[in-house]
């Protein structure tokens, strides 16, 4: 069993049985949607942001990341790490279809798979700190220097990034941003750009 630091923070109740599995750490599921009307779900996503930190980890898909984006407008002025699922289509064994764009969620995806992107969120992870923070952050200005913002194949060479990185990729540019400088330095990231353009 692992023990993470901070509250895992998920949609839905199958996510957290999911998780409990495996981590003996509190997993507070949002109940999906319900988020968004729910005064309490809010109040304890900010006081858990306050007092322990939390590691949002929704499902990679549109649905995922707009509660994702929500969690974190609740849990501003806290502590927020974002672990991110990579995007593997399929479906979760108790549903007799599949989701709106074919994704797995969170209760889909192998435990391993679960671990690594809460170790690459920088969660606290049995007492150790797993981030990977840049001596110097990248910055907007880096982004558009590699060809990742503001050009002709912007788009297309951010998705390529995602795609290696095992992110989603409808991940919007100040996500990228915030979680490339939990995993990579200037020079990695560099060297990982000048890869894809290669390939």
């Amino acid at each position: 069993m692992y023990s993470i630091k901070e509250v895992i923070i998920v949609e839905g109740l199958y996510d957290k049985i999911k998780l409990s599995g495996f981590i003996e750490s509190p997993v507070f599921s949002v109940e999906g949607f319900k988020v968004f009307n729910n005064k309490d779900i809010q109040d304890s996503v900010h006081t858990f942001s306050e007092k322990t930190g939390i590691v949002i980890l929704t499902d990679s898909d549109s649905a995922g990341l707009k509660i994702r984006a929500f969690l974190r407008q609740l849990a501003k002025g806290g502590t927020v790490f974002d672990a991110f699922i990579p995007e593997i289509y399929g479906k979760e064994r108790r549903k007799a279809v599949g989701g709106k764009e074919g994704l797995l969620g969170v209760e889909g995806i192998s435990e391993d798979i679960i671990m690594e992107a809460l170790k690459k969120s920088g969660a606290e992870i049995c007492g150790v700190r797993t981030e990977k923070r840049s001596q110097t952050p990248i910055a907007k200005a880096d982004l558009y220097a590699l060809g990742l913002s503001g050009k002709e194949n912007s788009l297309a060479l951010r998705k390529e990034l995602l795609k290696e990185l095992n992110l989603p990729s409808k991940m919007s540019s100040n996500m990228l941003l915030s979680v490339i400088n939990r995993l990579l330095s200037k020079e990695e990231l560099s060297a990982l750009v000048d890869k894809i353009k290669k390939m």
